[in-house]
């Protein structure tokens, strides 16, 4: 690595192939954002990101970009979590998903977790652009530091826009450097892993989702639009797996 840290970008583009499954004319990927695609059945495409080299590091920029063309299906996941590092390059590191969904068109957007270690300083941004006749299911989960390890300096940043609307938009910091009171009783409150879960389905605006409680330390709550958001905080990351994959087994 350069003491300028590394840069890299991912490109997804799924499209529907008129026999009612989904191909992947675009699937590019470079450094540390190698795209794999893997067996999916039905009609989805399904693509693992890869992580060929460890990372973010201080100073790094990564860039992953995915659309879904209408009426296709795209599952993304990860083969193993993000570790975010300290690096030879001073300043913080960079990692922006940009996801766009179209009419017709269903994105799963399901990565492994983020896992912020002691030293490193990163910034994450996530942004969904949705047309009225798009599916999202979108989940989001953090770890702070490894076990036994004090966190580093982690931002999260998630959009998620509907037909032009902004149904979510919030920012999250936790660790050395953010805002007084983000591990106290009103925040984390000891807890070492926080997880956002985002489903985003058009009979939503029919249908209201009922604001409810999904576990101890969870919370499901209608957006304004057809979208329901599911915050949870955990001791673990096992823990909060379950409980935000428990969450959506209750959407249907």
């Amino acid at each position: 690595m350069t003491t300028t840290g590394v840069r890299a970008d991912a490109r997804i583009v799924a499209r529907a192939d008129g026999r009612g499954g989904t191909v992947l004319p675009v699937l590019d990927g470079e450094g540390p954002l190698a795209l794999r695609r893997t067996r999916a059945g039905g009609t989805e495409a399904k693509v693992m990101v890869v992580g060929a080299m460890s990372g973010p590091l201080g100073g790094d920029r990564f860039t992953l970009t995915a659309r879904v063309e209408e009426g296709a299906r795209l599952h993304v996941g990860s083969a193993a979590a993000t570790l975010a590092l300290p690096g030879q390059a001073k300043g913080e590191a960079r990692y922006d998903v940009r996801l766009d969904v179209a009419d017709g068109a269903e994105l799963h957007w399901l990565p492994e977790q983020l896992i912020s270690a002691r030293g490193s300083d990163l910034y994450v941004t996530t942004r969904a652009e949705l047309t009225a006749g798009a599916r999202l299911v979108l989940r989001e989960e953090q770890v702070l530091g490894r076990a036994g390890e004090e966190p580093g300096r982690l931002t999260s940043r998630l959009t998620v826009r509907v037909a032009g609307r902004t149904v979510l938009d919030q920012e999250l910091s936790y660790g050395p450097g953010a805002p007084g009171g983000w591990d106290g009783p009103a925040v984390l409150a000891g807890h070492r892993a926080v997880g956002q879960l985002v489903v985003v389905r058009p009979e939503f605006a029919e249908r209201p989702v009922e604001a409810r409680m999904v576990g101890e330390c969870a919370a499901l709550i209608p957006l304004a639009g057809p979208a329901v958001l599911v915050s949870a905080v955990a001791p673990d990351a096992l823990r909060l797996r379950r409980v935000l994959d428990g969450a959506l087994t209750s959407l249907g």
